[in-house]
């Protein structure tokens, strides 16, 4: 009998990975293409049904092979019918989505918020291995986030549900955020957030800190350097991932107590800091969430990486076609 394979697809603005996967979520060959998002990504669906054509011809396989496709994309989905309410760094607008790729490929579709295809990765094969109720917050160029109860993606009314990054964290005077609100998590906790505070603490200091030292050498600023230098014990650095980490654990415990998971993920380029961002995250949770919700809610960082989003994908249309 032959083997039966699972296409996992994580659409991203500038880069598209996709994944053969296997029924047991193990990934098989997985690649990446460029994301057009010429003439407001009308040959997106095109490109992918090419791709996956010219990899399965590559590999000597029929398509036959390939159950379905399930495919992560940015923004709020209507996942009735798969379609996106707006992608605005691609240009669609009630665009449908899982029409347009089934088309295209000539196989079933499902389709999802990104944050929400990394949330199942995770649950399936990561850290929330084993959990039903798990929260997965992705730490990128912004704040995404995924919720899942008894096993399922909680979409909300208008598929917006999950939208941690946009939770109000700083009230008084907080930074502009791309939604057009003000003080988001987004703002404090994403990359380029952390950047932003880094460059306003450097400003302010009157002292030599390890972190400027870095900077006069060429080394250009970024999250990374800034844990690096935290973890060197620089105290400009350490009082900026301090505050950092006190803004995601208040917005962790307010989930935490509206969800009381199992388990909460922290996953995307910033997680990779590692131990500092999980020790502080941990303090800040403990401090601000309900006692018992402190003590039955585990926080720990995402193991998938990049590969969360693509196994995610590839979970969700495996349990559409065999609910």
């Amino acid at each position: 009998m032959m083997e039966k394979w699972l296409m996992g697809v994580d659409l991203g603005g500038t880069t598209t990975k996709l994944a053969l996967i296997n029924l047991y979520g193990e990934i098989i060959h997985k690649w990446e293409i460029s994301t057009d998002i010429s003439e407001n990504g009308k040959f997106i669906t095109m490109n992918i049904a090419k791709a996956i054509d010219a990899k399965l011809e590559e590999l000597n396989e029929p398509k036959s092979k390939v159950l379905g496709i399930g495919m992560g994309a940015p923004g709020p989905v209507k996942f009735v019918n798969g379609s996106i309410y707006e992608a605005i760094n691609i240009g669609w607008k009630d665009y449908p989505l899982k029409d347009l790729l089934e088309v295209e490929t000539s196989l079933p579709a499902v389709i999802d918020n990104d944050a929400n295809m990394a949330a199942l990765g995770e649950m399936w094969k990561g850290a929330g291995n084993g959990a039903k109720d798990l929260v997965c917050v992705t730490l990128g160029t912004g704040v995404g986030g995924g919720i899942i109860h008894n096993g399922q993606i909680v979409h909300g009314t208008s598929g917006a549900a999950g939208e941690i990054g946009h939770i109000t964290v700083v009230t008084d005077g907080g930074a502009p955020c791309n939604c057009g609100k003000t003080g988001c998590l987004e703002t404090v906790a994403s990359a380029t957030g952390i950047v932003r505070l880094a460059l306003e603490a450097l400003h302010n200091s009157e002292q030599m800190s390890l972190l400027q030292q870095k900077i006069n050498e060429g080394i250009m600023l970024s999250s990374k350097l800034l844990f690096q230098c935290a973890n060197a014990g620089d105290p400009l650095s350490k009082a900026v991932v301090d505050k950092v980490c006190n803004y995601l654990g208040l917005a962790l415990s307010h989930v935490g107590n509206v969800m009381n998971p199992d388990k909460i993920v922290i996953g995307g380029g910033v997680s990779q800091a590692g131990d500092i961002l999980l020790t502080n995250v941990r303090s800040a949770f403990e401090k601000y969430s309900f006692k018992r919700v402190c003590k039955s809610t585990k926080i720990s960082l995402a193991t998938l990486g990049n590969d969360a989003g693509v196994i995610g994908a590839a979970w969700l249309i495996k349990n559409q076609l065999n609910p």
